[in-house]
């Protein structure tokens, strides 16, 4: 892991940093510890997104190549076992 990162960047909205500003003083957290959990959830999101347009695709390529149902499937698997070694 990387040691500690500094970074200076400005807020255009003057009410929105000093809504953080007071929200912060009224949790006693610091405001770089506020915008790294706003920056890691947003992260987070992000990544579960492009996992979710990632399913998505790969349900889209399993219906255009005919895929089958994981109950269909099973069904046809147990049906061929009983066939070939009985119902025991």
């Amino acid at each position: 892991m990387l040691g500690h990162m500094k970074v200076t960047f400005d807020i255009a909205d003057e009410t929105l940093y000093r809504a953080i500003k007071v929200e912060a003083a009224r949790i006693d957290r610091p405001i770089r510890e506020i915008v790294e959990e706003a920056l890691a959830q947003w992260l987070e999101r992000r990544e579960e997104e492009e996992d979710r347009e990632a399913a998505l695709e790969a349900l889209a390529e399993y219906e255009r190549e005919g895929g089958q149902a994981a109950d269909d499937f099973f069904r046809t698997l147990a049906a061929e076992a009983k066939a070939r070694y009985g119902a025991g």
